[in-house]
């Protein structure tokens, strides 16, 4: 409707715009037929689309399905920039030691911060660390770098440095940044019954082919180990009790064009369902599920599991072979107001939920897993034919236009714009259009002469096997619209749609949108104008 609004404007404009130089003025009328548009118009675009599917009985049905929450382990998981120092000093002043000289070699633990959470072991999928060695002594020294419990193929974390000769106040210092992407992390600590816990290894030897020196309680070895933008793809631990919640919407948005009318669909069903790919216990609640029209008109469903826990049992099986665990809620005519839902033609939907991990504590001991596949997933599941008895159901919208008549040249004096539509849809449709000022006031309205008429009223077109009905009609421009063209602003298109039964008096009933249903239309122009020379 847009585009044949937009071709109709820009015709009518050139027409206005025509004009003359002579200097002695001569006028006479003029009819003027114009072809404006041949176009098609099809529901075929929006298929297999998220919204409109075919089915094997050849016919359209309306999917309202949706993902409304997809976590995983990156959303419950978060590991911060961490920063791990090992300082060593000697412990008694005034001792001499010969070049490769072993100073120091110890263990240090290190706590991550993940509040509420207990980790016992990670897989990193990317990640950096950024090491500094600094050196006090007057000659060179070779630091050793372990960090115990971070492994890659089967390689514990090792680095060598050889650091250059310093002094306390300005140490000698070698940094190198690393990839810990595929390194596994063993976080129970030295003891292997800790969580959260980092371990760290320095050992530091006087160069071996250096000069001996003499150590001092104030000379400072340090490491610094900064752990950058951690990503993990596995995690094994418990995972607290960690809340998930929010109200999601999704929007059918031409479904804001309608402004009356009742829609009647056949019974159907709405299922919302929990999925647990985690090898973790679930509790959810769905809290609520409204649907909303532009004008504010909410209708939420009323059934007795909204509002209600509902317990899902953790994932079993391996990271490749992950057997995920379900919970179902179905929505009936016999157990809610799930028609009132749909019925409501209300654009955006709602649905409110809240998923808690591990509702009873930590009852696995810290056994849990989360592997990269894992997924925590509500899903909004609605598949129903488009089978629909419509009464009255009426679209509208608006577009801007711009008139422009020089009544000392050229100017209108009537018109009509005239409509042939070859319609395969079982829906009739009466039209009318508005003429409105840039403050949206009304001017005049002029409706069609006649209706689209269902193609149930038509016969079969053996090319495509559609049932096709011809309709043709006008709209009459009044001589007062002319004279007040440049008043108008704004074009508004009203439809009205019903599904009448031919074999019953035109009664409107319930029927299938067939697979090929379009609309062809050619509208054309015929204005009578006065040309003054």
């Amino acid at each position: 409707m847009k585009k044949l609004n937009l071709i109709y404007t820009i015709g009518l404009f050139t027409i206005l715009i025509l004009g003359s130089c002579k200097k002695q003025s001569t006028s006479w009328q003029s009819d003027w037929a114009s072809p404006l548009v041949n176009d098609t118009l099809s529901l075929a675009n929006y298929y297999n689309d998220s919204t409109l599917t075919v089915n094997a009985n050849g016919t359209i049905d309306v999917d309202l399905s949706r993902t409304i929450l997809d976590i995983g382990i990156a959303d419950l998981v978060k590991v911060p920039d961490t920063v791990i120092s090992q300082i060593f000093h000697p412990t008694v002043g005034g001792l001499t030691i010969p070049p490769g000289f072993s100073m120091f070699n110890a263990i240090e633990e290190h706590d991550l911060d993940l509040p509420g959470i207990e980790l016992k072991k990670i897989r990193l999928l990317s990640g950096r660390i950024f090491l500094r060695v600094y050196n006090p002594l007057p000659t060179a020294a070779t630091y050793k770098v372990i960090l115990p419990g971070v492994i890659k193929d089967n390689q514990v974390f090792e680095m060598n440095f050889t650091v250059p000769a310093g002094t306390n106040s300005n140490p000698g210092m070698t940094a190198d940044l690393l990839d810990l992407g595929g390194y596994v992390m063993d976080l129970r600590g030295v003891n292997m019954t800790h969580f959260n816990t980092l371990q760290s290894q320095l050992e530091v030897k006087n160069d071996i082919n250096g000069i001996p020196v003499t150590l001092s309680t104030s000379d400072e070895f340090k490491v610094e180990a900064e752990m950058r933008d951690l990503k993990i793809d596995y995690a094994q631990g418990y995972f607290g009790n960690q809340i998930v919640s929010d109200t999601s919407s999704f929007n059918l948005p031409y479904l804001n064009n309608i402004i009356s009318g009742a829609l009647d669909l056949p019974s159907m069903a709405l299922h919302v369902q929990i999925e647990n790919g985690m090898k973790v216990p679930l509790k959810g609640i769905i809290s609520t599920v409204s649907n909303s029209t532009i004008a504010g008109q909410t209708v939420s469903l009323n059934a007795p599991t909204i509002g209600q826990n509902i317990f899902i049992s953790p994932a079993t099986g391996t990271w490749n072979a992950i057997q995920n665990s379900q919970a179902m809620l179905d929505f009936t005519s016999a157990n809610s107001n799930v028609e009132q839902i749909i019925e409501n033609l209300g654009s955006t939907f709602n649905l409110g939920y809240s998923i808690q991990l591990n509702p009873y504590g930590n009852t696995n001991g810290g056994w849990d897993e989360v592997f990269s596949n894992s997924r925590i997933k509500v899903k909004l599941l609605a598949q129903l034919p488009l089978q629909l008895m419509s009464d009255g159901i009426t679209l509208q919208d608006t577009f801007d236009i711009n008139f422009k008549q020089d009544n000392g040249k050229t100017r209108i004096s009537s018109g009509k714009l005239i409509l042939e539509a070859v319609n395969a849809f079982p829906m009739q449709c009466e039209a009318k259009l508005s003429f409105l000022k840039q403050d949206g006031f009304t001017l005049y309205e002029v409706l069609g002469s006649s209706l689209i008429q269902s193609s149930l009223y038509g016969t079969i077109d053996p090319q495509d096997n559609l049932m096709k009905k011809t309709s043709t009609l006008e709209f009459l421009l009044p001589e007062a619209l002319i004279a007040d063209l440049e008043k108008i602003k704004k074009l508004k298109v009203e439809v009205k749609l019903d599904t009448p039964d031919p074999n019953n008096n035109g009664t409107n009933f319930s029927i299938s949108i067939p697979a090929g249903a379009y609309v062809g239309v050619k509208v054309k122009t015929r204005f009578k104008t006065t040309i003054i020379y």
